[in-house]
């Protein structure tokens, strides 16, 4: 199906096209005409699907619709929640949207920089706000711009704004938006918060989820790989060197692994560099653009480049620590294998990350066989029993009430003793 058989303007289908989207993608197809008619939408696609296209096509059909405005009214509203998928989503609205006879001005806005700029940059109005919360909240206390005219909201990784603890900044928003508006909620996962989030601000909304199926899944080649703790950073090096990656995107828990992991290997020959939220929005965005441009050949991330973050043709992603949760090994992977390319997900298992692999492996559906590698075979075996402290993972901390048996069992203990 073309694009032009959705209802999109000869422009827009002109727009799409040089950008390289040459047919619609499940999401695309199923999205953009109910996004036309109005409805409210519920958007469920694995990553790398082309859900900004689905909403930001008729988006900016639907801004052409309406009549111009001086000076300019925030007319769409998208919310989403880091800096780089907000630099990402806007940089995708307006190549969109200059193909039309009337370019909307889109404005992105975040924080983690100095407000001054985005305040000038506001001067005389803005047809679409593509904003991380906080720093939205921060424009409207200083007057550098009103909600009361959005026509239309999209919440981009609706999931993860909850997940950050945005909760409380997004009711605030909300409060400040037109009771009457067109929702538009699109992510990979939709956990239960953002679920109850959706059915109390959503009204008949028209539900689309386009499953992972062999014909639309990436084709993404999914490796477990045995080895010590101690021994991850030789590993990663032999596999980048064996492999010959032009390019791999490296996953770490920390904003300190990356920092000395980058540096291990820099010392070793491979171009290699860190990038997290210790960093300025500058460099962040300079390492990203020299990464795209294989000026880098590795770089070491925390999960801060699990979303929003599209490179073309990355070979290979490689989870150096496991994600906390399986939704983040979602949304990990799902930087390689984009746009039909192929790609790799390597992750490290080690004897103590055993028990939560296999968490991961449960929720996702997987059963992956643990490799081992000649020269890095490993030595250590799990723990006979896990620690009380899990180190933060996400569902192996002990609950409340599994606390309260705990405390309870060792007070009759006592009691037995005495």
């Amino acid at each position: 199906m073309p694009f032009s058989a959705l209802g999109l303007s000869p422009a827009l289908v002109q727009a799409a096209t040089a950008l390289g989207f040459a047919t619609p993608t499940p999401i695309q197809e199923a999205a953009i005409p109910a996004i036309l008619r109005g409805a409210d939408v519920v958007g469920s696609a694995q990553t790398g699907s082309g859900k900004t296209a689905a909403f930001a096509l008729p988006l900016l059909q639907r801004l052409q619709a309406g009549a111009a405005h001086t000076p300019r009214r925030v007319r769409a509203l998208v919310l989403v929640p880091t800096r780089e998928l907000a630099a990402q989503v806007g940089e995708v609205v307006r190549s969109l949207g200059q193909h039309l006879a009337q370019p909307p001005k889109v404005a992105v806005v975040f924080g983690g920089v100095s407000i001054n700029p985005q305040m000038m940059a506001l001067r005389g109005g803005a047809d679409v706000v593509v904003a991380t919360p906080g720093r939205l909240l921060d424009l409207v206390e200083h007057n550098a711009l009103k909600l009361s005219a959005v026509q239309l909201l999209v919440l981009d990784e609706a999931d993860r704004l909850l997940d950050l603890g945005f909760a409380d900044e997004l009711n605030r928003v909300l409060a400040l938006l037109p009771a009457q508006r067109q929702n538009l909620f699109f992510s990979a996962t939709f956990p239960t918060a953002v679920q109850s989030l959706a059915e109390g601000l959503l009204h008949e909304p028209v539900r689309v989820t386009v499953p992972d199926t062999p014909g639309s899944a990436p084709a993404i080649v999914q490796r477990a790989i045995a080895v010590d703790a101690s021994r991850r950073t030789q590993l990663l090096r032999h596999l980048v060197q064996q492999h010959q990656w032009s390019r791999v995107l490296v996953f770490v828990a920390t904003q300190y692994a990356a920092e000395h992991v980058a540096e291990k290997l820099y010392k070793a020959g491979i171009f290699a560099t860190p990038f997290h939220g210790g960093l300025s929005q500058g460099a962040r965005k300079q390492v990203l653009q020299e990464f795209k441009d294989e000026r880098w050949q590795v770089v070491l991330t925390t999960d801060l480049a699990a979303r929003g973050i599209d490179i073309a043709q990355l070979p290979a992603v490689v989870n150096y620590d496991l994600p906390r949760s399986a939704v983040d090994y979602v949304h990990r992977i799902g930087r390689t294998g984009r746009a039909g390319e192929a790609g790799v997900a390597v992750s490290f298992v080690s004897a103590d990350t055993e028990a939560h692999w296999r968490l991961i492996e449960k929720r996702q559906h997987l059963a992956l066989p643990r490799e081992q590698i000649a020269g890095f075979e490993p030595t250590e075996v799990p723990p006979e029993a896990a620690p009380a402290s899990t180190g933060g993972i996400k569902g192996k901390r002990p609950s409340k009430k599994d606390k309260l048996r705990a405390a309870a069992a060792a007070a009759q203990a006592a009691a037995g003793q005495d």
